[in-house]
Formats: C-alpha cells, structure tokens, sequence
C-alpha cells in the first residue's frame, strides 16, 4: 500500500522511534502520545482492519502484546494499560492500516477518558441472551 503511512513506516520511507520487530510486527511509539510510552504495534502485512487479520496474523501480532505490555510496565512504571483499537471511520479508525494502541496509565488525570455509557434499558437479560445465541450458532461453523 504505497499511501499508507505504517506501510511507510515499515518500509523506512517515514522515520519511527521503533521499539520492537520481528518477521510480522512492527511496534513503534505514537508520534503524538497520549500519555509517557504510548506505543503502536502494526502487522506488517497491510491489513485494513480486525476483520482483515487472517488467525495466523493476529496470533503472530497479539502473541508479542505481552511483551510490550509487560516492556512498557517495566520500564514507564504506570498503574494500568489501555489497549485500544479502531476499527472503521465511525469507530474513529483514522489509519487504515490495523493497529492496536499501548495506552499507559499514570493516574486519573492523564487526560485520556474513555466513555462507557451502558444502554440496560434497550438491552434486556432476554435480548442479551438471544444475542448470545445467535452469536453462539454463527462461532459453531
């Protein structure tokens, strides 16, 4: 994908603070942190999103997380992690190239907030459940 910018990224056209690669993955620190450490990992294969990401791809990607994760917590000191991904413009997805972003957290005051709203009214025990099932069958092909 030559107008991608993590493809750029991994070819070395665009300059990254790189923390981390091997045959799959590249992890590099956001460019415009959210906070001390924030970190992107990409697979180096260009794929737009989740449900691009073969199973052998996202094992390849996610079985590195912890490494980052436990780098980061190691090397920063936060008191948690956010993991966060986009996917799609209306989920705020802005580069089409998967990633997953290492938020760490200091205190309550780091300006990050993620927005839980919960919806118990439009989502009854019954309606969860029947969710459940569909959801159930189509996981069982």
């Amino acid at each position: 994908m030559s107008e991608c910018i993590f493809c750029k990224i991994i070819d070395g056209s665009i300059p990254s603070a790189k923390i981390y690669e091997d045959e799959y993955v590249y992890a590099f620190m956001d460019i415009m942190p959210l906070t001390k450490g924030h970190t992107l990992i990409i697979p180096k294969n260009h794929k737009e999103n989740v449900y691009d990401l073969s199973e052998e791809e996202a094992s390849n990607l996610f079985k590195v997380v912890p490494k980052i994760a436990s780098a980061l917590k190691e090397s920063f000191g936060p008191v948690g992690m956010n993991l966060l991904n986009n996917n799609g413009a209306p989920a705020g997805q802005s580069v089409f190239h998967f990633h997953l972003h290492f938020i760490p957290r200091y205190d309550q005051t780091d300006g990050f907030r993620p927005t839980w709203i919960t919806k118990e009214k439009t989502f009854t025990p019954e309606i969860i459940q029947n969710l459940a099932g569909e959801l159930f069958e189509k996981l069982k092909k």
